[in-house]
């Protein structure tokens, strides 16, 4: 079966510490703080969608970077929250390019080469080869090759993560991560390379001794070829369970809760049976071809963390979420090698297989961090008895498990998410909330900023009014859009209020319409004026309707900045129907 690369967004750059946790100790107050911004990094890239117009993504500097090819997309990335740098390739014409190095390294993998694949901080295709490697002559600019002096080998060597174990008689290997079929019953996942033999007994010690399985039962449990580095054991013996708790080797274990795709620019850490057993370092690449030699495998990422033989198969872990299944490394560790690790991606092995990732409850004991204080409280609609309110992610040392959601000081909801409906409220009433966010052991973050919102006047048709909540950037010479869906029913009312809040340093730049769902424009404001003055926090202004305007669908916000100079942001509008 052949291996096909994904098109994915790649996360990137030498802005993460190298090592998070060191052998021997726990994560200092500082490396914490690494992990609380990487975990703000990742919810960043999280909602920010895919586009052509993107080429890749990492991390720099304690940002996420975007590769963009217009200035268009530069904005929408700017508006999510990241930086935009603008490259001459896209992600199309890289994967052609890929394309054309895969088909010329094919015949000639025993030629010197060691890996190849997308490099998203350069926008290029990197390959790293023991020589020159001129057969790549004449793809142009967009082909680099990295002379290296080492060579890439797949190392061999209660159950838990990084524990040893052996295939049959021969050296010992490394335990990824248990997992249960449908059935329930008891596995891990580990490297290819150690169950290339059908139906081979494991064992948890040397000499054939300690019998916990059998490995790639049926001769269909192992791949060791370009579709990836991936096996399972089946744990059938008497005696023996499975754990999502991962040896560190004299550390406190860490319970695995999760698991997630590589992202290069990570801090990670694995674990594996050869010492120092316990290492940590940075993903410096993913999605890519290595050379073993005796095999070619595509899809694997690499990292500048040490390995050695007895590792294979063992668990790499992003905190508490498997990523990774060690697959190899260099015949001997280099300091500061961006090559020194390889692993397989855990998320490909569930899946072949139809597993599911045993994970556990992060355990909260000893922790007194609070999460952070929930960002941009914002409403986001009201009706006669409800308000709708908004506001971003909060962040712990451990796991954010809810948040308190006050009206006043008095505890009002509480939800997992970042969104909640405040109902029973009195009609054409003022309301302030603000949000707490917490943890499994009962620290609290500091109140939000109260967020401010009035309940619509009662009456036998309800609440009519609507409102969208994001932010949105004001740049000189471009124009917000910004979009609410009515769900009122019969016509708008006439006169409908549109009231805006925001800021800007000169109102009298701005052009401001609403454009309703049948596609009729109404000017708020026009550009006009020598002086300038701001916009008022909050400006309502009144629309007679053209003819006969139904309430329900989509109306727009516009917002056009025709001068220099100037900047703001509109924070929420609403209409009111």
């Amino acid at each position: 079966m052949t291996r096909r690369r994904k098109t994915i967004a790649v996360l990137g750059g030498a802005g993460v510490i190298a090592a998070l946790i060191t052998v021997g100790g726990s994560a200092t107050a500082n490396q914490q703080g690494v992990l609380q911004q990487q975990a703000l990094l990742h919810q960043v890239s999280d909602k920010l969608p895919p586009s052509p117009a993107q080429a890749g993504r990492w991390i720099a500097d304690g940002k996420l970077m975007v590769a963009v090819t217009n200035e268009a997309e530069a904005a929408k990335v700017r508006q999510a929250g990241a930086t935009p740098q603008l490259v001459s390739r896209s992600q199309a014409q890289l994967d052609s390019l890929l394309a054309k190095v895969d088909k010329i390294t094919r015949a000639d993998h025993e030629k010197g080469l060691q890996s190849w694949g997308i490099d998203p901080v350069s926008n290029k295709v990197v390959v790293r080869a023991r020589g020159a490697y001129g057969a790549l002559r004449g793809l142009g600019d967009g082909v680099q090759v990295v002379q290296v002096d080492t060579r890439l080998e797949q190392q061999s060597g209660e159950v838990n993560p990084g524990d040893p174990w052996w295939p049959g008689s021969e050296s010992n290997c490394s335990v990824g991560f248990p997992a249960t079929d449908a059935q329930g019953n008891k596995h891990f996942v580990t490297a290819g390379h150690c169950t290339n033999d059908a139906n081979q007994a494991a064992y948890g010690a040397s000499g054939q001794s300690n019998k916990l399985g059998t490995s790639n039962v049926g001769g269909t449990h192992s791949i060791n070829a370009r579709e990836g580095d991936m096996g399972v054991v089946d744990v059938t013996e008497s005696g023996w369970t499975i754990s999502p708790n991962v040896n560190t080797w004299g550390s406190p274990a860490v319970t695995v809760t999760g698991s997630a795709d590589a992202i290069v620019g990570d801090a990670v850490c694995h674990s594996g049976n050869t010492a120092p057993n316990w290492e940590c370092g940075t993903v410096t690449a993913v999605n890519q071809t290595i050379d073993y030699g005796s095999v070619v495998i595509d899809g694997l990422s690499t990292t500048n963390a040490c390995s050695e033989g007895g590792d294979s198969g063992g668990a790499w872990l992003r905190g508490d979420k498997a990523v990774g299944l060690h697959s190899g490394g260099n015949s001997s560790c280099v300091q500061g090698d961006s090559g020194n690790s390889v692993f397989q991606p855990v998320n490909e092995a569930l899946a072949k297989w139809n597993l599911t990732l045993l994970t556990g409850a992060p355990d909260p004991g000893g922790d007194d961090e609070a999460p952070t204080t929930p960002g941009n409280p914002r409403s986001t609609g009201t009706t006669s008895d409800s308000v709708s309110l908004a506001w971003d992610a909060s962040v712990d040392n451990v796991a954010v498990t809810g948040y308190d959601v006050y009206n006043g000081s008095t505890l009002a909801t509480t939800v997992t998410g970042t969104t909640a409906t405040v109902s029973g409220l009195s009609a054409d009433t003022s309301y302030s909330f603000t949000v707490q966010a917490k943890d499994a052991a009962g620290n609290k973050s500091k109140a939000s900023p109260a967020v401010t919102a009035r309940t619509q006047p009662g009456g036998p048709s309800g609440g009519r009014t609507f409102a969208n909540g994001t932010d949105y950037p004001i740049r000189d010479f471009a124009t917000v859009v910004s979009p609410v869906r009515s769900t009122a029913t019969g016509r708008a009312a006439s006169p409908f209020k549109v009231t805006v809040e925001g800021n800007h340093t000169c109102l009298e730049d701005l052009n401001i319409s609403v454009v309703s769902p049948s596609g009729r424009w109404y000017y708020l404001q026009r550009t006009g004026g020598t002086t300038c003055h701001p916009l008022p926090a909050s400006k309502t202004y009144t629309v007679m309707p053209i003819g006969t305007e139904n309430a329900a669908g989509t109306w727009n916000l516009r917002i056009g900045d025709n001068g220099p100079g100037d900047t703001g942001t509109l924070t929420n509008w609403s209409i009111t129907l």
